[in-house]
């Protein structure tokens, strides 16, 4: 039967282990990395009247017991520099990056070319209203590089960005079929 589907151009039948591989694709969790940066080691210690009084630890185990369906990886660094090569190493194979820069925002060109360079799609977010204080704060090297930005609504900022990826077509098929 094989040779005579084959000049019609049709394909003989997928075996069944394909069709249980493309079960598992639809069924893996989304991978979304939370990358944080300066002094948000600090939440729930520094400014809480500005960033309330939860730790992000305690925030994440908040956030994976909404969110069962993904699969988070958390990172947070005080230096430029190790937050650049972690958007780098998670930014060809993650469904979605969220990114709180701190203070990088306004001063790191660096950070906002880095996440031009990547292919997994980015949302910043800022736990405060950042155009509701200093002056400075206004400009953002990330903001036009992002898929979005969510500023003012504290931690809730990163679960909204969370139901954004969820909301979007799933980027697993694109991870294993990107020639990058």
């Amino acid at each position: 039967m094989t040779r005579l589907a084959e000049p019609l151009g049709l394909q003989p039948c997928q075996p069944l282990s394909t069709l249980s591989t493309l079960s598992t694709l639809s069924t893996q969790k989304m991978k979304i990395a939370i990358i944080n940066g300066p002094n948000l080691n600090l939440l729930g210690k520094r400014e809480p009247d500005i960033y309330g009084n939860i730790s992000f630890d305690d925030y994440l185990k908040i956030l994976k017991k909404k969110f069962s369906k993904v699969s988070f990886h958390y990172y947070q660094s005080n230096v430029e520099g190790e937050l650049i090569n972690e958007l780098q190493r998670v930014g060809f194979d993650h469904d979605g990056i969220i990114i709180n820069p701190g203070g990088y925002t306004h001063t790191s060109v660096a950070l906002g070319d880095t996440v031009a360079a990547i292919s997994t799609p980015v949302v910043e977010v800022h736990i405060s209203n950042v155009h509701a204080r200093e002056d400075f704060r206004k400009n953002s090297f990330i903001s036009a590089k992002a898929k979005g930005t969510i500023a003012g609504l504290g931690l809730k900022g990163y679960e909204l960005a969370v139901e954004y990826f969820l909301d979007k077509k799933p980027q697993s098929a694109k991870r294993s079929s990107s020639t990058k």
